[in-house]
């Protein structure tokens, strides 16, 4: 790393601490821009990623994505290009928060940028996964401490976003994943296909998956939709709706207070019995033990980040 892109990393590494100045996440005034900080390693989570371009600039992170797992940190970005269930543990210390960014990707600002660059020699992606990890080069870095700044100047955001936007787009299809994001944003691709079959069951998730009718929509055989769509998400169409299913019934446990029967039922699942199962598997306890010890986490938490500002 050159001297340049040390005071680069350092630059993103106090800004975001600055303004993230306590554990969470935050969304900021630049449209589609988060911030994250955590003090400590954290249990797993669940979360639902969208398109997006993330870049941990201190600590790591350990992502599930079915039944892979990819760890990243500083000097790596991880690029989603399609909407993913997955679990994910965060790795820091006090001595060294995690702070990371995650900027949001708007595929149809892809699609319109490869009609601009034009064909292009391009060879097909390493792996056919919407997930994956690559190196940071040092242009797409720069163009990701452009966007940091603008928190400071608010009055540039209007006009220099799509600038920096259109930039960071430009070296991700032009980097080590770009061509999975030219499929992705090409309508007769197959990785555009299994887009419109994940967008169906996102909505649809509550209801009896019938895998005909769902390859039928989307303009596939049913074993070419199988295939496919393992190969981007990691999981089959059916595992897929599953963690849709157990990632909203804990919300509603957790937020709308609903009881572990009701939200089984909200979601889909006609069995309380095998709702507990499948929740245990995938979360590794039982609803109740799990929405019961995330509550008292929240609350330890939000205890000590009063106490952080009484004392301030």
């Amino acid at each position: 790393m050159t001297d340049t892109q040390r005071m680069q990393r350092q630059e993103m590494i106090d800004t975001i601490a600055r303004i993230a100045g306590m554990d969470g996440d935050f969304q900021t005034l630049v449209p589609g821009l988060s911030i994250h900080r955590h003090s400590n390693a954290t249990e797993v989570n669940c979360a639902a990623y969208k398109p997006s371009f993330a870049i941990i600039v201190q600590g790591a992170k350990r992502v599930l994505l079915g039944e892979e797992t990819l760890v990243y940190g500083a000097s790596d970005y991880l690029l989603t290009s399609i909407d993913l269930p997955v679990l994910w543990q965060v790795l820091a210390s006090p001595e060294q928060p995690y702070l990371s960014m995650n900027f949001q990707i708007d595929t149809g600002k892809i699609a319109t940028l490869v009609d601009r660059i034009g064909d292009q020699p391009m060879t097909s992606p390493a792996s056919p996964r919407g997930m994956t990890v690559s190196k940071l080069a040092p242009e797409l870095e720069s163009a990701a401490l452009r966007l940091l700044r603008l928190l400071d100047r608010p009055d540039d955001i209007s006009v220099l976003l799509p600038l920096i936007e259109q930039e960071i787009l430009y070296r991700l299809l032009i980097g080590p994943q770009g061509a999975k994001l030219r499929q992705m944003a090409t309508a007769e691709s197959q990785p555009h296909q299994i887009g419109r079959a994940v967008a169906w069951l996102k909505e649809h998730y509550a209801r009896p998956l019938r895998i005909e009718e769902l390859a039928s929509r989307v303009s596939m055989s049913v074993s070419s939709l199988h295939h496919h769509f393992k190969a981007i998400t990691a999981m089959s169409p059916l595992q897929y709706q599953k963690q849709l299913r157990l990632q909203e019934a804990r919300r509603l446990m957790l937020e709308e207070r609903l009881d572990a029967g009701d939200a089984g039922h909200r979601v889909g699942y006609e069995s309380p019995s095998q709702f507990s199962r499948e929740y245990a598997r995938h979360f590794g306890e039982p609803p109740a033990r799990d929405v019961g010890r995330v509550r008292r986490s929240l609350v330890a938490r939000l205890s000590g980040e009063t106490e952080m500002l009484s004392e301030g």
